[in-house]
């Protein structure tokens, strides 16, 4: 029977269809294709791209050549730029800002071929700490206010590179989803002291039910209003409020779950696109007792239509309990 659920965090109500699931290309499976043209994240094609901002080369070689194993350039195409000048003004009813902001690429890997979920944990750490020091350096332009980190992976997630890469875009104001998540769990906290985040927690390992993995110092779950099929959240379980405070150790940690987790949904589901991206507190916010980090990860599997669009509410035809179910007795090799 369908159910309508309230996410606890955002308000946010969400239809859980399971009926839906028998409609006709409910599920949508697509695989990247190349295009026989040079790929400009690969060895030998530096020259395709900006400058590197930081690299990883451990065997030594010339900046902008050849012999790194991870590299970070900006955008070749950016949404917004860091050479803007700053100004804000009306016309009309309408307010205009510059497209002050960053717009940078990480490129996890010089392996072509060789996806996220495919990598040792060790360099998926790497991806991680190559984010959180762009992150470190991008907070001193007192212009920035948030960092959104993220990833598509394959092209119905809107990736138009099959080289394995995420991206940043600083922005220059903190999103109404970020503030939204954070007013909520501000609201939370000063009624009853906790942090929502460690409470669904707290709840979910008691329950188990949508648990999805767990690992020392990380569980994925399947979240109880999830907007779309296998949609999953990845969070420390201890309360943490600002990734770019993370440590090496917490980062390892974080790297290893979330290799496990991509494994799982790529064995899954087929080796669906993934969306992911990371939930922080804006730049230069100080520690925040009822705000937590975490990472979103959505396999892309379903079609949205008209009333999604029309009326916020999404449909969603697995329910989060037996999505967890069947990633959670998914094996993938260690």
């Amino acid at each position: 029977m369908p159910q309508l659920r309230k996410d606890p965090i955002t308000g946010r109500w969400v239809i859980i269809a399971p009926e839906r699931a028998d409609r006709p290309h409910a599920i949508v499976r697509m695989r990247p294709e190349e295009n026989g043209e040079p790929c400009p994240f690969c060895p030998g094609n530096e020259s395709m791209t900006p400058p590197e901002l930081l690299v990883h080369r451990p065997i030594g070689g010339a900046a902008n050549g050849p012999g790194w194993t991870l590299r970070v350039v900006p955008n070749k195409f950016p949404a917004l730029r860091v050479e803007s000048q700053m100004f804000r003004r009306g016309q009309g009813p309408y307010d205009l800002l510059a497209g002050i902001g960053a717009h940078e690429v990480i490129i996890e890997t010089a392996e072509h071929a060789r996806q996220l979920h495919e990598q040792g944990a060790a360099q998926i750490h790497h991806v991680l700490a190559a984010f959180q020091s762009r992150m470190l350096d991008l907070v001193r332009d007192e212009r920035l206010r948030h960092i959104v980190f993220f990833k598509n992976s394959g092209p119905a997630a809107g990736a138009t590179l099959p080289h394995p890469h995420s991206q940043l875009v600083a922005l220059p104001m903190v999103p109404g989803e970020t503030r939204l998540e954070m007013d909520a769990a501000a609201r939370h906290f000063a009624e009853k002291e906790r942090c929502i985040f460690c409470d669904v927690i707290d709840h979910e390992m008691h329950q188990r039910e949508r648990v999805v993995l767990e690992t020392e110092s990380f569980v994925a779950l399947s979240p109880w209003a999830a907007r779309t099929p296998f949609e999953l959240a990845l969070l420390p379980k201890e309360h943490r409020s600002q990734f770019e405070a993370a440590g090496s150790h917490e980062l390892s940690g974080l790297a290893e779950a979330l290799r496990l987790v991509l494994r799982k949904l790529d064995r899954a589901l087929e080796r669906p696109a993934v969306n992911l991206w990371l939930h922080t507190l804006p730049l230069r916010e100080p520690r925040s007792p009822s705000y937590h980090w975490h990472l979103e990860i959505k396999p892309v599997i379903s079609l949205q239509g008209g009333f999604e669009w029309a009326s916020g509410f999404t449909i969603n035809p697995t329910p989060p309990e037996e999505a967890a179910a069947f990633l959670r007795q998914t094996e993938v090799p260690a």
